[in-house]
């Protein structure tokens, strides 16, 4: 491994653990493990032998890196393939992390579109990896094409029973429709009360027969009931009363702060949280949960066995407050949603991720001014 690649590794490690590089040492005389051991010394931090170990093996890996690696990162993107991060609990990252990050940058900083493509899990990791450690400010950022849609939208459709539209009054013998040229008696004022009325009741089968059910309205929620907006989180601490849960201060351009409470606190801590941009759904019902007062819902994306859960990341750019849209999707959002009509539950089976961690609408993606909204965890459900 080259001087400038330590070099570049060294500062990543010093920005992780806030640690000034001068008087560490140079790059040059001491090996990657050796760098990593004078800083997290620097940083006065304690870790357990059991992770310091485990990052010490990354270390390793990260100074056997060369140049030209491609087959190396092949093998990396069917490890990440599987998790949000090389070495960290949850979306948490690592200087394992870091230090793989820096290693790797140049190397991928000169990759054609086609062969990023190749290694998506990678790109992903490393596009989460510079946002989430602010460390475009130290090196040049990673470019990140985002998959484009082009789709259309298709017209809601009512499913037509083919037999009940068959099914249509008989029509009028001919023969039964003329007048008879015979004199009849004038019929009884009753009875013929009672054929008007039977003959009413015929007309309206057909049409209560086509009406659709119930059922099929409620499939037609759209998502732009929902009012998804942008929200940058001011401040986060746990809940008083629920170890489960934790409470954010969400910043959604309206002057003031949100409080929000979130099932968060087994998957991040609020360290991770503050000052992270996240999408939120303001016109939930407020309401307290344990007490204390929350104000919107945090969307979340959640692998299949919600072992790894995390808050969906707007892209760096797009501005707290701003709406979420979604191409060709049109409609206004409901005031308050009615937890009644249960309109959320019926909305969020249709919102996940695709498989390079875009997250969507039925496959439309959540889009801001700055690009859409992504999870490091792909093909994840959406809450």
């Amino acid at each position: 491994m080259d001087s400038k690649t330590k070099q570049m590794i060294l500062s990543a490690l010093c920005k992780h653990f806030s640690v000034d590089p001068i008087g560490l040492g140079g790059s040059d005389e001491n090996d990657v493990k050796t760098l990593y051991s004078n800083v997290v010394k620097a940083s006065g931090k304690e870790l357990s032998s059991q992770n310091n170990e485990e990052v010490l093996k990354w270390m390793e890996y990260a100074e056997g890196l060369s140049k030209d690696c491609f087959a190396a990162l092949e093998k990396l993107n069917a490890e990440l393939a599987v998790k949000s991060v090389v070495l960290g609990n949850g979306l948490t990252p690592s200087a394992a992390d870091v230090a793989v990050f820096a290693a790797l940058h140049s190397s991928v900083l000169g990759l054609s579109d086609s062969d990023k493509e190749k290694i998506p899990h990678v790109i992903r990791w490393m596009n989460y990896i510079q946002i989430k450690e602010e460390l475009t400010t130290l090196f040049g950022p990673i470019s990140v094409k985002l998959p484009q849609f082009d789709f259309e939208v298709p017209k809601s459709v009512v499913k037509v029973d083919t037999k009940k539209a068959a099914e249509s009054p008989k029509p009028v013998d001919k023969s039964e429709a003329q007048p008879s040229t015979k004199k009849t008696e004038p019929e009884e004022p009753k009875k013929k009360a009672a054929k008007e009325k039977d003959a009413k009741k015929e007309k309206k089968k057909p049409a209560e027969a086509a009406a659709p059910a119930p059922a099929n309205k409620e499939t037609e929620l759209s998502v732009s009931l929902l009012n998804i907006q942008v929200g940058l989180i001011r401040k986060a601490w746990k809940h008083p009363s629920a170890d489960s849960l934790l409470v954010e201060e969400i910043d959604v351009g309206e002057g003031k702060v949100r409080q929000v409470v979130s099932g968060l606190a087994k998957f991040c801590s609020p360290d991770d949280l503050t000052n992270r941009l996240v999408a939120l759904i303001t016109n939930v019902k407020p309401g307290k949960l344990r007490d204390v007062m929350s104000e919107g819902l945090v969307l979340c994306a959640s692998n299949e066995d919600h072992s790894v859960v995390e808050p969906l990341l707007p892209p760096a750019g797009a501005k707290p407050g701003e709406r979420v849209s979604f191409s060709g999707v049109e409609g206004k959002a409901e005031e308050v949603l009615n937890p009644k009509k249960k309109q959320l539950e019926k909305i969020t089976p249709h919102l996940y991720t695709d498989e390079s961690g875009v997250a969507t609408y039925k496959g439309i993606p959540f889009m801001t001014s700055a690009g859409p909204c992504t999870s490091t965890i792909p093909k994840a459900t959406i809450k």
